[in-house]
């Protein structure tokens, strides 16, 4: 009697061993592949920012704060290059003035007054800038300099309106 309980202790105790062996070789499988899946999209992300990070270098490439000659031109004036693009910038769309064009843009509003919207300073020389009236749009290139009292000088070079379709 007693060999018959151990026997059937010993098969329950080999069943149980087989069943815990197989539910974790299955659960270490998932992990396995989880993490191969995990991985795999590391992999494409890693790629991706790569391209996206060279992409963002080329679309920077004309912008004051990557345009080592431009922070120079200024370092020799004393100016803080960074602090003189927001400078800019402000100065450029605080002409946008209630129910006037803005002066930098030289088109009149057909459709309302000419806004200028977005500004990016692109060395120490240029400025380019798009504007809007609401239906009509465009863009604009400036140049500006900075006099000796440290005020800033802007002059429309070019610009051009896109059609409307």
């Amino acid at each position: 009697m007693l060999g018959k309980i151990y026997m059937y202790l010993f098969f329950f105790m080999l069943l149980f061993t087989i069943f815990i062996y197989v539910n974790d070789k299955k659960i270490l499988d998932a992990k396995e592949e989880k993490i191969e899946n995990l991985q795999e999209k590391l992999s494409e992300a890693e790629i991706k920012n790569e391209a996206l990070t060279s992409e963002n270098l080329s679309l920077n490439y004309f912008s004051l704060a990557q345009n080592e000659e431009a922070i120079s031109y200024f370092d020799n004036l004393s100016i803080n290059a960074v602090e003189l693009a927001s400078a800019v910038e402000d100065e450029i769309i605080g002409r946008n003035k209630a129910g006037e064009d803005n002066d930098l843009v030289p088109f009149k509003g057909m459709e309302g007054v000419m806004r200028i919207n977005k500004v990016k300073v692109l060395n120490h020389k240029w400025i380019i800038a798009d504007f809007t009236d609401g239906t009509y749009w465009g863009e604009v290139l400036i140049s500006y300099e900075i006099d000796k009292e440290n005020n800033l000088n802007f002059t429309t070079e070019k610009s051009f309106l896109y059609p409307v379709e």
